[in-house]
């Protein structure tokens, strides 16, 4: 099992810091939430993108993933959409991330209209995606949240450069088994972010192993090389503790989830 963690949870800090914090708590990888209130989003520079992919080399420590926000199902024209995940997939490119993060956010349309717009414009993307070596991943969440509600989209996509990213919150909180949602999901699986909270009704992020998700049993459906991102969502309760912290804790409850078993 490789491990990352999602800058999400330490919103706004410099890169030097994020590498740092990865390297010294044994952390091979970073999720970079790329968003214009962070260092990292897609109105920098082809310079300023050198130096930060020179920063997690020199630190040795990935970046997994560009994590962005464009909404692939969304109502409303394709070119918008399609052009903000274009500036993604570059920006990926650019910092040799092998992933772009994207959400469904299909919202109240029909199921079946969502879908097809989703495919839609994932497909259009898979050619330029493939171009630059990059992997756009539909994480489970919000209008599909179930491991069958991405797959279902990734599916009919069938382009190896789409993908689909497994957050177990949200399929948990679909009420979808974790082998259920492994089962339909491996065949296009990225990787899968993990996290822990109150319970169903508070989302407030707690230290892992301290709340409510079936941490064990989702890590015990994966391949031993899966990478596994712990993504701490400290952006949106300010209130909950804070990342650094908890890095080296986190990091030994996730290996011994994920030790073999007998």
């Amino acid at each position: 099992m490789k491990l990352a963690f999602s800058t999400l949870g330490v919103p706004g800090l410099p890169m030097t810091e994020v590498v740092r914090l990865a390297a010294e708590h044994g952390y091979q990888g970073v999720e970079l939430r790329a968003h214009p209130e962070e260092p990292v989003h897609p109105g920098l520079s082809k310079h300023e993108r050198g130096a930060v992919a020179d920063e997690f080399k020199r630190g040795g420590v990935e970046i997994l993933t560009v994590a962005g926000y464009v909404r692939a199902a969304a109502e409303g024209d394709d070119q918008p959409v399609l052009d903000e995940l274009a500036g993604l997939i570059e920006l990926a490119g650019d910092l040799g991330a092998p992933h772009v993060r994207v959400f469904p956010g299909g919202g109240d349309q029909d199921p079946a209209t969502a879908d097809a717009t989703a495919a839609r414009r994932l497909a259009a993307a898979a050619p330029y995606a493939a171009d630059l070596g990059v992997r756009v991943l539909l994480e489970t969440h919000d209008s599909h949240r179930a491991g069958a509600d991405a797959a279902r989209i990734v599916g009919t996509v069938g382009h190896g450069s789409i993908g689909a990213l497994w957050d177990v919150m949200h399929t948990w909180l679909a009420g979808e088994e974790p082998v259920a949602s492994h089962a339909v999901l491996a065949p296009h699986l990225g990787y899968v972010q993990v996290k822990d909270i109150a319970s169903a009704e508070d989302t407030t992020p707690v230290a892992l192993g301290a709340g409510v998700l079936p941490l064990r049993a989702c890590l015990d459906t994966l391949d031993p090389e899966t990478w596994v991102c712990w993504e701490y969502e400290k952006r949106w309760y300010p209130q909950a503790a804070d990342l650094p912290g908890m890095l080296a804790a986190g990091r030994e409850h996730l290996l011994r989830l994920g030790a073999p078993k007998g």
